[in-house]
Formats: C-alpha cells, structure tokens, sequence
C-alpha cells in the first residue's frame, strides 16, 4: 500500500473505534434506508467537504461533489448524466425537502472558467475540465462586462456560479413543479476558506453571513 492509502486505512480505524461505535443504534437504522431531508451539491475541492461545514451525522445529508459544484441544465440527449440522475434520485425517490448548491473561495473549476485556462485543451490535459466548465461561459462574460479591472473578481465569479447552478436546477421539470408547489425550497451558499465563514444567498440576490 501507498503512504497515502495508509494513512486512510488509519483513519478508517479510528472510525471504527470512535464514530461507529459511538454512534452503532444511528448505523443500525440506516441499514434499514436512507431518508435524507437535505440535498448537498458541493465542489469535490478536498478544503470543502460539506458533512465537515455543516457537522453533520450519517444519513442526514445526500451529497454530490463534482468540479465547482454545478448543475447542468436539463437536457435528455447525449453522454452521461451523473448529476442530474442524482438529482432526480434525491428529488424523486428520497424526496428531500431542500437542495443546498455550496460552492467555495479558491475555487480551481471556477478559476479555469474565468481565466479559460484550458481553453481549446485535449482531453487528459485539461479538455474535460474545459468542456464542464463551459456552463460558466455566459456567467464569465457578465462578471467580465461588470468587473473586469475589480481585484475581487475572482469570488464574483464564484457568487455568480452558485446563482447559475440555482437557476439550471430550476430547469428541471420534477425540480421546478416541487418548488412552485412549495414541497421543494432551494438555497445558494458560499463557503470562503480563507476565514472558514459560509455566506447564504438571500432572495435579494446577495450573499450574507450566516
């Protein structure tokens, strides 16, 4: 084994001795199902890992981490939709209750969209991430209109990718009849890493502290 896959053998270790045993009736029932009240979409980022953020136990959340957290929008043709069957497991089958869209400072995804670091890249060298973050384009060329000469405008760009996911959830039909029969709410967040603070989005369009 690798010094790396060492160390998550020792962690698992610790679980076994700690979380697990310490919390075996929780693991017992969940054996049984899951019954999920919150849907997390996060970036797989290693800094942002949402059941850390929002210190939560197992069963409580259905998480999905992929590069800055997006959501596509709704689209039936083509590829592999890893996202969206979540989304519709989560939605459809588990019926959660709320969808969290966390996106997070520093964030690389969000950084190549902004800057088109991998712009025209092959695949293996940047190409797939160039082709994911394309669903920022529209948003990138916003941000750039507004604040091109701003220093901030990197965590701009971040705010206005949460607000982008949000909206592509919306495009969903099983999203959107859930959320205008009021069984289904949906929530912008933020987590800055450089000070550990999550920012929420409010129906006014800003982000504030939570």
């Amino acid at each position: 084994m690798t010094q790396a896959f060492d160390s998550l053998i020792a962690g698992y270790r610790r679980f076994r001795e700690t979380g697990w045993r310490q919390q075996r009736e929780r693991w017992a029932e969940l054996k049984e199902g899951q019954a999920p009240r919150v849907m997390v979409i996060a970036c797989s980022d290693s800094r942002v890992d949402p059941s850390q953020i929002f210190d939560t136990s197992p069963g409580e959340m259905f998480v999905v981490r992929n590069v800055a957290a997006m959501v596509p929008p709704f689209e039936t043709g083509g590829g592999r939709h890893g996202v969206s069957a979540a989304l519709e497991f989560a939605v459809t089958q588990l019926e959660v209750a709320e969808i969290v869209i966390m996106g997070h400072g520093a964030c690389g995804g969000v950084n190549a969209a902004l800057t088109r670091r991998f712009h025209q890249a092959a695949p293996g060298e940047g190409g797939f991430i160039a082709g994911w973050m394309e669903l920022l384009d529209e948003a990138r060329d916003r941000v750039l209109q507004d604040r091109r000469d701003d220093p901030n405008i990197a965590r701009a760009m971040e705010l206005e990718a949460v607000k982008v996911s949000l909206a592509n959830l919306r495009t969903f039909p099983f999203v959107e009849d859930r959320v205008q029969a009021g069984t289904l709410k949906l929530h912008g967040a933020y987590f800055a890493i450089a000070d550990g603070m999550l920012h929420v989005l409010g129906e006014d369009g800003a982000f504030r502290t939570a």
